[in-house]
């Protein structure tokens, strides 16, 4: 006897993410009821896409509302008995040290694949992590110093307008991780690409003295 499929009361599947492009909060998919439950509990907005409709935040909005509103409005979604992702960096209800122990173990899992790389292209991977231009580490950390040196040259300046020693500082580093990151992005490109020794070495050039090359 055939056995039929069991019916599943799951409404359509929503996802509620950080667009990294814009910046902007979006949730992606639902009925017409997710729709109704993202305006009233989030506050979201419907919008227009190339590929249907979407809802959104308002601009401007501080992270802190963001996330408020996104997991908000995910727990009313869940509760009506859809189907939701929720970004993790937009769940206000994780622990509070949860992103600085998973990024302590990424950089440990690095050190371990660094020590452990048997080939080039391994060793390659990790500087890769690293020093990639976007999402590398040193690009993000220099992304946070220039920030950091901005908030603190507007809070701190002195009398005169000139910034503080310490805080100029910091905008020097920043343009020292910036050429770290160029530095290690070559080692990288030679070790997936080592430049091969030429076969045959040219002849040495002798010297010649001043009066010999006007002849």
């Amino acid at each position: 006897m055939t056995q039929a499929e069991p019916d599943f009361f799951v409404l359509e599947y929503v996802t509620i993410t950080k667009d990294a492009r814009s910046g902007l909060v979006v949730a992606i998919g639902g009925t017409e009821q997710a729709a109704g439950i993202l305006q009233r509990t989030g506050g979201f907005l419907s919008a227009a896409g190339p590929r249907g409709d979407y809802h959104r935040l308002p601009h401007g909005l501080p992270i802190e509302q963001q996330r408020l509103k996104a997991t908000t409005a995910s727990h009313a979604l869940l509760a009506a008995g859809h189907s939701v992702h929720l970004d993790p960096a937009l769940n206000m209800l994780t622990t509070p040290d949860g992103e600085r122990e998973a990024a302590l173990r990424y950089l440990t899992q690095l050190a371990e694949r660094a020590s452990a790389a048997e080939t080039s292209t391994a060793v390659a991977e990790v500087l890769t992590e690293i020093a990639a231009p976007v999402h590398g580490l040193l690009p993000l950390t220099r992304e946070v110093i220039l920030r950091a040196w901005i908030a603190a040259s507007d809070l701190q300046g002195t009398a005169s307008g000139e910034e503080l020693e310490p805080i100029a500082w910091l905008g020097s580093t920043a343009t020292s991780l910036n050429e770290a990151a160029r530095v290690i992005l070559r080692a990288r490109n030679h070790a997936v690409c080592p430049t091969q020794p030429s076969a045959t070495a040219p002849a040495p050039v002798s010297a010649q003295s001043p009066a010999s090359r006007l002849r």
